[in-house]
């Protein structure tokens, strides 16, 4: 039994899946956020929890490209500050999985993304963005800001794979520039996504059929994350944030709206 039948997908609804991981790879080295998209598509051609088990693997794929791509570029004080709490958003999300449905699932990290775009383009209207080393995690504000969006970051992440555009919107409202903010995220979600592996297959999201589908579609991560590569090199510093920016809205709303 070929991996289609298994899943009981068509030839139509893998191509989207493939196109999905594509775009995971170009989200990883590019912009940051718009695998929301993929995370929709994932959602819509698979069951939605057994989704998230399926796109896990495909994620840390990326990851890993990403980190070989920018690891000169991670700013380890702001992740040493994140993970504490972002363990902590982690194990919430997992006890939220437990007892929550779809529904609950999609409208909450919904709401969450939208909210946090809201709030990082108000913040970035009041104040003009930092060419320094970002240095606001070493304040007391900074700090607790820090842990509230590790904390959203590690809930999100969890229950929907949708991490990425919460961690966004804090690496933007830091102050972080594109290659700062593309080295600190490729280490962030490296370590996080590996690290919800035995939570997700605890829950059983990921199992040998699930494995199964992601050796067929990890290797269409690798010419997205080459094409991410060649474009990132080609937006400038505006550009690249509204395109963050953008995605998160479009991911919020999809979830909400799906």
């Amino acid at each position: 039994m070929d991996t289609m039948t298994l899943w009981h997908i068509t030839g139509w609804e893998f191509a989207a899946l493939a196109f999905a991981a594509l775009l995971v790879g170009f989200s990883k080295t590019a912009v940051s956020g718009a695998n929301t998209v993929s995370l929709a598509v994932f959602a819509a051609v698979l069951p939605a929890r057994a989704s998230t088990g399926v796109l896990l693997p495909v994620l840390i794929a990326g990851d890993v490209l990403a980190v070989l791509t920018y690891r000169r570029h991670a700013h380890w004080p702001t992740l040493w500050r994140l993970f504490p709490a972002v363990a902590a958003g982690v194990v919430l999300g997992t006890l939220f999985l437990v007892w929550a449905d779809d529904g609950a699932v999609r409208t909450s990290i919904g709401a969450i993304l939208l909210l946090m775009a809201g709030v990082t383009i108000w913040r970035r209207r009041s104040a003009e963005a930092t060419e320094a080393e970002p240095e606001a995690v070493t304040s007391r504000p900074g700090r607790i800001k820090a842990r509230s969006y590790g904390v959203l970051g590690g809930f999100t992440t969890m229950v929907a794979n949708a991490g990425g555009p919460v961690m966004s919107m804090y690496l933007l409202s830091a102050g972080f520039r594109k290659l700062g903010f593309l080295g600190t995220s490729a280490f962030f979600f490296l370590i996080v996504n590996v690290s919800k592996v035995p939570f997700s297959a605890g829950l059983g999201l990921i199992d040998g059929r699930s494995l199964l589908l992601d050796a067929a579609l990890v290797v269409f991560v690798v010419p997205g994350a080459i094409l991410g590569k060649w474009a990132v090199n080609r937006i400038n510093q505006r550009l690249f944030e509204q395109l963050v920016i953008a995605a998160t809205v479009v991911g919020g709303l999809q979830l909400l709206l799906r």
